[in-house]
């Protein structure tokens, strides 16, 4: 069998990936089978202000290492390597008693080697070197961030977690949409991440909750310019379902009238990838116990809004019914954007 270092891959296109949370590790996981490793960038949000990634921000002063640890797993190419890698990346410490005692060993391992090697983007280097990946995962800013959510009401929510969690709280009213994100200072941008954006042939959005993982990247200074500027094929991974708080009964319309004011350009997604597969009524049933329910394709409303859209549907969700979550199938979404021409 031949290695990950010598294996002839089908693609070799440059791609550079912006997302966070499973969606950008399903569309990783695929691309990295099937595309040079070295020729992908993963671009990774730092404003993440929760659990072990927001009291490792708080404690030590690093950036958020959450996503970044997600990215990197997903780009390991030998199975063996990654699930012993999984297993200890997402070990929380459940066991041990102090400040240790919740954290996961994948983001201690991260904010250690940053403290190391004296930043973020030189410890994202050595770990990349540890692990043996050849694909690069680039924070999008060096900047300490923090994302703020303004409501219709006028109403402000500072805090990526507060955003994400708002539907949690008993006054949430999903009529109260989320007109506006913005960040607390300048977002200084990642130059590879410019760079990278300017010799892409394809720039990927991938799934992800849309005003706290995906969108806030064209906040950072200089990359909606770099993606404007850019020959790429832009593409944008629809969500299979809405996420209560952020998109509630979104269609594929809401998702591109929302890149498109962020872009600040009505004709730069070329293509939106949407699934075509139907869903059990058990499945629906329990998503929208959970208020959320399939992002529809209004087909004739996006063309209005984008004359030279391509709207491309495939059979691209899996559903693991032991742990109740649908996803996309990395080999099928990357296969089916890799063919895009």
């Amino acid at each position: 069998m031949a290695s990950a270092q010598t294996k002839k891959y089908p693609y070799q296109q440059k791609i550079v990936t912006f997302g966070g949370g499973t969606g950008h590790f399903s569309l990783l996981r695929g691309l990295v089978e099937l595309n040079q490793p070295e020729l992908i960038s993963a671009v990774v949000g730092t404003w993440d202000s929760g659990g072990s990634s927001g009291r490792l921000r708080t404690e030590l002063g690093i950036l958020p290492p959450g996503d970044l640890r997600q990215c990197l797993l997903a780009l390991m190419e030998d199975s063996k390597q990654r699930q012993v890698a999984y297993k200890l990346f997402e070990d929380r410490l459940l066991d041990v008693k102090g400040p240790l005692k919740g954290h996961s060993i994948g983001n201690l391992i991260t904010a250690k080697l940053e403290q190391i090697y004296k930043g973020p983007d030189r410890g994202i280097e050595a770990e990349r070197m540890l692990f043996r990946i050849r694909a690069k995962v680039l924070p999008v800013s060096l900047t300490d961030l923090h994302l703020i959510a303004q409501l219709q009401t006028g109403k402000e929510i500072t805090g990526e977690t507060n955003i994400d969690l708002r539907a949690d709280k008993k006054d949430y009213n999903p009529k109260e949409r989320i007109i506006r994100i913005y960040f607390d200072t300048n977002a200084d941008p990642n130059p590879e991440v410019l760079e990278a954006i300017t010799s892409a042939d394809k720039i990927i959005f991938s799934a992800g909750d849309l005003y706290t993982s995906v969108l806030p990247h064209l906040l950072v200074s200089g990359v909606k310019e770099a993606i404007n500027s850019s020959k790429a094929k832009v593409i944008l991974v629809l969500n299979l379902m809405t996420k209560k708080g952020e998109t509630d009964s979104f269609k594929a319309s809401d998702y591109l009238k929302a890149f498109n004011y962020y872009l600040e350009d009505t004709n730069k997604i070329n293509f939106i990838v949407a699934n075509s597969n139907s869903l059990s009524s058990d499945i629906l049933k329990s998503y929208k116990r959970e208020g959320k329910e399939p992002v529809k394709v209004d087909e004739e409303n996006c063309k209005k809004i984008a004359p030279r859209l391509k709207i491309i549907k495939a059979p691209l969700a899996i559903y693991h019914i032991r742990e109740h979550l649908l996803r996309h199938d990395p080999q099928k979404l990357a296969q089916t954007i890799l063919e895009l021409d």
